[in-house]
């Protein structure tokens, strides 16, 4: 049995992550992210992954598979799902972003919830889910059981020892999986390439305090509202500060 990887989108660039897993001529997707348009794409109001290679054979797409609930690994899922309609499987937060951001748009998904270190089959497709920690919760890793060996997709992950949903990436894990042998690592980490290393979540919560507590009028905070635990980190910090706070915005209200 043969195994490819290709890509629809998401290398050199932060967005449209879709990649393909192909098993004896069987489909599936890894994430299906949108892209927000570069400064200089007038009039265009996202970019999607290249879907035309999975279209040419919509009935060997079997399912799709993802990894966390960011824009950029399931916006697209509603642009793929108006010519096919396949499973996809997700951890329980992800799979209620992605409801939510499919039925808005009149389309009733075929969401399966999967749970962290279940084992999941689809066809050819044997996978398990690893935690790893991320800005957003319910994040993981992928191992796929595959003829031609272990294929592992990191997910988005960062290595923060302190994590604010208390979930780390599980590295123990991942040293179990690597014993057994790993033919294809795929690993997703924004600004990996950049030397030294990123301090841990734990510092923005404190910093937020320190603002909050010397600031004497109104606050506002910007942030995505699929940015969970920065949201949670600015809840806590005015709630400690006996402040009020409002959430604006269609996306945070959601």
């Amino acid at each position: 049995m043969s195994v490819k990887i290709g890509f629809l989108g998401g290398l050199g660039e932060v967005g449209r992550n879709c990649a393909s897993i192909e098993i004896d001529g069987d489909l599936a997707l890894i994430d299906c992210g949108l892209m927000f348009p570069e400064e200089d794409m007038l009039g265009v109001d996202l970019v999607l992954p290249d879907f035309s290679s999975v279209l040419e054979r919509p009935n060997d797409l079997k399912c799709v598979i993802l990894t966390h609930g960011h824009e950029d690994h399931i916006g697209a899922l509603v642009y793929l799902l108006r010519d096919v309609n396949v499973p996809i499987y997700g951890t329980r937060l992800t799979v209620e972003f992605a409801r939510a951001r499919i039925e808005e748009h009149g389309i009733t998904p075929d969401l399966r919830r999967v749970e962290l270190y279940e084992w999941v089959a689809h066809g050819p497709f044997r996978c398990t889910y690893v935690p790893v920690s991320h800005s957003i919760p319910d994040a993981a890793g992928i191992a796929f059981d595959t003829p031609e060996g272990v294929v592992l997709h990191s997910g988005d992950f960062k290595l923060d020892p302190t994590p604010i949903d208390g979930v780390p990436t599980d590295l123990r894990s991942f040293a179990t999986i690597g014993q057994r042998g790993v033919r294809l690592l795929l690993a997703d980490s924004t600004n990996a390439e950049r030397t030294g290393y990123v301090p841990s979540e734990v510092t923005v919560g404190e910093r937020l305090d320190e603002i909050v507590s010397h600031a004497e009028g109104r606050i506002l905070v910007a942030c995505f509202a699929s940015h969970v635990h920065r949201v949670q980190q600015a809840v806590d910090a005015v709630v400690r500060d006996r402040r009020k706070f409002a959430f604006i915005g269609r996306s945070m209200l959601r």
